[in-house]
């Protein structure tokens, strides 16, 4: 029988809803523990042409995001929103993806004083790249596991993910 990795015993019974589960070890701050972990790793301070560039990625992928969910028009304060930083950070965000060739901002068609962001084929390219590394990722950490378990888990986050765009505040 094979070994869990180090650390695995802190994820064993994790889905036990009895109170001997000790505090800060369910599903939730696990997740949320993994999310800090990974939104974490573009924005180190050694790196930043690293730092730039995953903040592109953030914000093309936040409007690309918002318009598959039919949430238009992509305003700034939608964008904003949907990555949780106040007006003037997504402003600046988009302010450089426009720069960078990955946004476009246009006047909304419905209210000429609001402007609607959308991606651009630079952008469209960027998010493929983005994507191919996402994946490479997920194969990296997951590859002790079956193709089975990928299958579940892929099929749980999608669940997760859009129930949790069903119950946003």
């Amino acid at each position: 029988m094979d070994t869990p990795p180090e650390g695995a015993e802190r994820y064993e019974g994790s889905d036990r809803s009895d109170d001997a589960q000790e505090p800060g070890t369910g599903p939730g701050p696990t997740l949320f523990a993994f999310v800090r972990h990974w939104s974490r790793r573009w924005n180190g301070p050694a790196d930043n042409a690293a730092a730039r560039q995953g903040r592109l990625v953030l914000v093309t992928e936040a409007v690309h995001s918002l318009q598959a969910r039919g949430k238009a028009p992509v305003t700034v304060n939608a964008v904003a929103r949907e990555i949780g930083i106040d007006q003037s950070g997504a402003s600046r965000l988009v302010k450089d993806a426009v720069e960078a060739g990955h946004l476009e901002l246009r006047p909304s068609a419905d209210d000429a004083r609001r402007r609607q962001a959308s991606v651009t084929a630079a952008g469209a390219e960027l998010l493929r790249d983005a994507h191919r590394w996402q994946e490479e990722v997920f194969g990296l950490l997951t590859e002790d596991w079956t193709p089975e378990e990928r299958a579940g888990f892929h099929r749980a986050m999608v669940r997760l993910l859009d129930r949790s765009h069903a119950v946003e505040p």
